[in-house]
């Protein structure tokens, strides 16, 4: 019914997407990287801000979309990676309309109180505090990610002129610091200066900071993107691979 090819951007399609989505919803908590692995307490200090390495819990995610993000560029080109996107971006909005949708219907009396025995007095206020993300921050988190993965995309192909078909952590790795430093800004100016609610200052330290995570984890996390390269070449076979990554490095649109 399906050719290889289609199963596997179905695939990694169906990943992409669904790591989006969790990452958007989780990233409401907020934690402690060094309270989590038991560290010190490692405390900050730029511009005049200080802060301690909390990051939201999104963070656990969207590395593994960054590296999903390039390999399906290494496969299906920028004609994948930006339907992808496009169709990420759509599902996101759509997701968020149907959770703001939900927190406006009346709650059953019964139902606002089930919980106050375990500490939840009003569980219409707490399905509100944790679903219901402020309209800056999706405006901005959307835009950021539409904008990464297009300079993503752009980045990763230029890079692999000069790279080949060898040598893809050069092209990941590369087309991610490049990436990552816009989504990184322009996520949090679109979130919280543009509203007032942070300094300038503020958003350049926290925006450094939220940088240097992501090029870190994008560094350790590069092995990773050879395992699930090897794992496609395998259930590919050498010819069907090699013709598909030609394929999308011939790709213009």
């Amino acid at each position: 019914m399906f050719t290889k090819g289609q199963r596997l951007f179905i695939i990694l399609g169906g990943i992409f997407i669904t790591n989006a989505l969790i990452a958007e919803f989780i990233g409401v908590k907020i934690f402690s990287i060094e309270q989590t692995l038991g560290l010190a307490p490692f405390n900050w200090s730029l511009m005049g801000i200080e802060g301690s390495l909390s990051f939201t819990a999104g963070v656990m995610l969207w590395p593994f979309v960054f590296i999903l993000s390039d390999i399906v560029n290494e496969y299906f080109g920028k004609k994948g990676v930006r339907l992808l996107s496009y169709l990420t971006a759509a599902l996101l909005a759509y997701a968020f309309l149907m959770v703001y949708g939900a927190i406006s219907l009346s709650p059953a009396g019964w139902w606002v109180a089930s919980k106050a025995d375990s500490g939840v007095p009003d569980m219409q206020m707490a399905f509100a505090g944790i679903f219901g993300q402020g309209n800056w921050i999706i405006i901005g988190s959307l835009t950021a990610f539409l904008i990464g993965q297009i300079i993503d995309v752009s980045v990763f192909h230029f890079l692999r002129k000069y790279t080949g078909s060898s040598r893809i952590w050069v092209r990941a790795t590369g087309s991610t610091l490049v990436s990552q430093l816009i989504d990184s800004f322009v996520v949090l100016y679109i979130a919280f200066v543009l509203p007032g609610a942070w300094s300038f200052n503020q958003f350049l330290a926290i925006g450094i900071v939220n940088y240097v995570y992501k090029v870190t984890a994008a560094v350790v996390l590069t092995p990773l993107l050879y395992v699930i390269h090897g794992i496609i070449d395998r259930y590919l076979g050498k010819e069907l691979s090699e013709e598909m990554i030609r394929e999308a490095a011939a790709s213009r649109v």
